[in-house]
């Protein structure tokens, strides 16, 4: 099946899931979600996975066995390609339209630690830093949890504190809802930003290999 495109009913589903996030609504829409969300998402992933790798598609479904908020259901459908340790591209689909990203959202002390080693060094931080003012240049948003402070080891006056405050680092863009954020043409769009986005990628996976 080629991807055609989200139909509108996509994102008329989860401007309604929001207001009426339970399980009677759910069942009873069960068959939407089917046809304009989930069978679309699987298309889309299918004509990327040849360049980028296998994807996961999301459930739907919320664990809320430690949340305080105790909805059932997401109000978006995301998919990941995974290129290392919580590290890969990413699409989404919620109400207010489809967006894209890549980076690290996860890491470990040790992987942490690894990362602003990397940050820290002279040539592989100034090629990051580089790398990311120039994607913004083009239209993309750098974001990521960060520390208020800077990170034990480090100065607040390097030169690069702002990488270094980092505990994720991801880099998107929004599409919004208009007929090329949804369309047949929506997967030449992605692929386009993911190309984009593999210079943060592969610098994520050669801190892997050279500081394990």
């Amino acid at each position: 099946m080629s991807f055609t495109g989200f139909p509108v009913a996509a994102l008329d589903f989860y401007d309604d899931l929001e207001m009426d996030n339970t399980k009677s609504f759910w069942e009873a829409h069960k068959a939407v979600y089917q046809e304009s969300v989930a069978a679309p998402m699987k298309a889309l992933m299918a004509e990327l996975e040849p360049e980028f790798g296998a994807p996961k598609v999301f459930r739907p479904y919320r664990d809320v066995r430690f949340a305080k908020d105790k909805t059932p259901y997401k109000t978006h459908q995301g998919a990941f390609v995974a290129a290392g340790p919580a590290t890969g591209w990413y699409f989404e689909i919620a109400p207010r339209g489809t967006r894209v990203g890549a980076g690290f959202y996860d890491a470990d002390g040790r992987r942490l630690a690894a990362i602003r080693e990397a940050m820290a060094d002279d040539k592989t931080g100034k090629a990051l830093d580089r790398l990311l003012r120039r994607l913004e240049k083009d239209g993309f948003e750098v974001g990521g949890d960060q520390l208020k402070t800077s990170p034990r080891g480090y100065d607040t006056d390097h030169p690069r504190i702002h990488l270094l405050r980092h505990k994720q680092l991801f880099v998107g863009r929004s599409y919004g809802f208009e007929a090329d954020a949804i369309g047949a043409g929506l997967v030449d769009r992605v692929r386009e930003d993911w190309r984009s986005l593999k210079p943060l990628v592969s610098w994520l996976q050669a801190v892997e290999v050279e500081r394990p």
